[in-house]
């Protein structure tokens, strides 16, 4: 497919290498105008911002994808298969599960439980739980603690559903899943299928089990340690 995408207006050559993919536009700017120097707006195509500038001398760019796998399906693909994008970090807010995560807690996802059937394009049709990439593992775990903190790491929970009713999550739960989001298994399942490599990094912006959660400024704005660990390994 030529470019621009349908959904992305950027030029050849707009995006570096690696992308900070958050799923609210306004994270986005915020994560531009905050770390970025001399920031350049690349795409605002829907009003999913996306923005390529310098951070400790390093090209780096940082784009919505939107909620939902569909949405962040979309969005890597078109980076992975038409921009050359190598590496996607998600950086965004998940629910935490277990017992030992914590409000404000910074959650590296190792792999992605999911409901979708995104995974039956490819062939599949069992229970797909696909992983991140080990060298950004690695890189954001190294770099967390030589900012001064420690990640929690295992797996995560992708869910089609916000409001759900079927209590599947209790049941994760059970199994040591971290926290619930809703695009994780849509990504590593894309960079797996490009030869790519992908990351969630997320900040627990609320529990499901304990009621506990954090108002919509703080979400948008205030999740700067997960932001500076993915813009130390991009």
């Amino acid at each position: 497919m030529p470019i621009p995408t349908p959904h992305i207006t950027a030029k050849e050559g707009d995006f570096a290498r690696t992308v900070l993919m958050p799923g609210d536009p306004l994270r986005s700017r915020f994560i531009a105008e905050t770390f970025l120097t001399d920031p350049v707006l690349v795409n605002n195509t829907r009003g999913v911002q996306g923005y390529t500038g310098t951070y400790k001398g390093k090209r780096v760019s940082v784009m919505a994808s939107g909620m939902g796998i569909p949405s962040i399906g979309i969005y890597s693909y078109e980076l992975f298969n038409f921009y050359g994008v190598e590496n996607i970090i998600r950086i965004g807010t998940a629910g935490g599960m277990a017992d030992t995560v914590k409000l404000r807690d910074v959650v590296i996802a190792m792999s992605a439980y999911t409901n979708s059937d995104y995974a039956s394009q490819f062939g599949f049709y069992g229970n797909a739980a696909p992983c991140c990439s080990f060298p950004l593992l690695e890189a954001a775990v190294k770099a967390s603690r030589d900012l001064g903190m420690e990640p929690v790491v295992g797996p995560i929970y992708s869910s089609d559903i916000f409001y759900d009713e079927s209590g599947t999550a209790g049941k994760l739960a059970k199994l040591g899943v971290l926290a619930t989001e809703m695009e994780t298994a849509g990504l590593y399942l894309n960079a797996a299928r490009a030869g790519k490599n992908a990351l969630t990094i997320c900040t627990i912006s609320d529990h499901l089990f304990t009621g506990e959660s954090l108002p919509a400024e703080e979400r948008q704005t205030g999740f700067t340690r997960m932001m500076e660990i993915a813009l130390e390994i991009a």
